[in-house]
């Protein structure tokens, strides 16, 4: 179940916890790619509060937004290059993207399998993903009052799993949101603490979301494979007959 664009808006640049969340997932993604000069950066579900950082340097930033979400034009005061599109089928020609980053994307999709699919599809040879998602052991996951108290939560394992076999080779994971996913002041005040403190802490105590940095492999993901083998088999299949017809 994908949120609304509207919600996910008022959420990241309306109220205190998001803003502070936010800059604590930026944070997090800035340590692994402090740059982006000359590529081409690829956001898809809400990423937008994310990839500010890279419009001046990046060959090309996008900003893809599914269909079920809605789509907000991002950036401010800047030429739009926000996109509406279909969840797994993106206007983007295959083995262009540098740089990708998923935020409010995997865990909310309904195919989560086809859309990795196109994530690979998409990136080009060594090209990287940046998946972002609830921490299931969180405090956030458990919290319906922001974004990531919906969809599907995962755990390190799960994810590194599903990454695996997708053709994907995670390579980094990191934690975020270690703050207490509360308004009160006496919590926003200790934010900041927290979140110094989580980032000495082993990703498996990961805080409200964690970060998984993952490489595209070369060969294609296995489901794409086996569609594409009975496709050939069900054509091969289909010349004998004809053949024999003709002789009777």
């Amino acid at each position: 179940m994908h949120l609304d664009v509207q919600d996910l808006r008022n959420f990241y640049y309306r109220s205190t916890l998001g803003r502070a969340a936010q800059k604590s997932l930026r944070t997090r993604m800035l340590g692994l790619w402090p740059e982006a000069k000359g590529q081409t950066v690829v956001g898809f579900g809400f990423a937008a509060p994310l990839l500010r950082p890279y419009l001046s340097d990046a060959r090309r930033v996008m900003t893809l937004m599914p269909g079920p979400q809605g789509v907000m034009p991002w950036p401010a005061g800047m030429p739009n290059t926000s996109v509406l599109t279909e969840e797994t089928l993106w206007p983007i020609e295959t083995g262009h993207v540098d740089k990708l980053v998923l935020l409010h994307g995997l865990e909310t999709s309904e195919r989560p399998s086809d859309l990795l699919e196109e994530c690979w599809r998409v990136l080009g040879p060594g090209g990287k993903a940046l998946f972002i998602v609830p921490n299931r052991a969180g405090l956030w996951a458990r919290r319906d009052r922001t974004p990531f108290g919906y969809g599907r939560p995962y755990s390190p394992g799960q994810l590194d799993a599903q990454l695996r076999k997708h053709q994907f080779l995670p390579e980094r994971q990191v934690g975020a949101l270690y703050q207490i996913p509360s308004q009160q002041r006496i919590w926003m005040k200790s934010s900041g603490l927290f979140e110094r403190i989580g980032r000495h802490v082993p990703t498996i105590f990961a805080g409200g979301a964690f970060m998984v940095e993952a490489t595209k492999l070369v060969y294609p993901p296995k489901g794409r494979t086996q569609r594409n083998r009975k496709r050939i088999s069900v054509l091969d299949g289909l010349t004998e007959p004809a053949v024999s017809s003709a002789r009777t």
